[in-house]
């Protein structure tokens, strides 16, 4: 990583564990409302923003309710868990100090939406090293596409071959990768099924964001 300028980091599942959370979440709002998810449910929401998960559960399962309400039911189910429970991923803080300490430039690049973002960033005191957060809700962008990596990477202002996207979502990994930047793929459980998927797609593995340590 001796040519690392930027870096452009995922939030759930890289930097906080909050994938299985997510998941929970998920099914319990369609039993909230009397439905019982299909099988591999939550494999089917992997790719989504939070508008595609939301437009999901109308299509899909019926959801007689708005867009706007559908996203706003979901996430203040989450609410509150991101503001006071959520726990950093192990060796954290020492990633981005060290990050930090080599003049390396980061932002957050996350599909959550910017209200739900904040609290975990601030819970965790994050923001003192990171310059800006970016959401695909803001930047109207999914992963899937790599608007929001590029945008971030200009805004960073270092070329693409010398930004590092931390991702734990192999479809995002792709899509950076494919884009020419560098990936360290986070290992998440929720995604345990990818793993060798990740491993195929990623410059660096790691088991949990400590082992970059590892690299720098």
């Amino acid at each position: 990583m001796q040519n690392i300028k930027g870096a452009i980091f995922d939030l759930d599942g890289t930097l906080i564990d909050s994938m299985w959370m997510w998941g929970e979440v998920a099914v319990k709002y369609l039993e909230s409302h009397g439905i019982t998810p299909r099988p591999r449910f939550l494999d089917v929401l992997r790719s989504f923003n939070t508008a595609e998960e939301a437009q999901y559960y109308i299509d899909e399962y019926g959801i007689n309710l708005p867009l706007e309400e559908v996203i706003k039911g979901r996430d203040n189910m989450m609410f509150e868990f991101l503001s006071n429970d959520v726990k950093l991923k192990n060796g954290v803080i020492p990633v981005l100090e060290t990050l930090q300490k080599c003049g390396v430039k980061m932002c957050i690049a996350t599909a959550t939406d910017k209200w739900l973002v904040e609290p975990s960033v601030k819970l965790h005191g994050l923001m003192k090293y990171f310059k800006r957060i970016y959401t695909c809700t803001e930047e109207k962008t999914s992963k899937k596409y790599p608007d929001i990596f590029l945008r971030a990477a200009e805004f960073l202002g270092t070329k693409v071959n010398e930004t590092l996207v931390v991702e734990d979502a192999v479809y995002a990994m792709k899509t950076a990768k494919k884009a020419g930047f560098m990936i360290a793929g986070i290992y998440d459980k929720a995604a345990e099924d990818e793993q060798n998927e990740v491993r195929a797609v990623c410059d660096y593995y790691c088991k949990d964001p400590a082992d970059l340590l590892n690299y720098l």
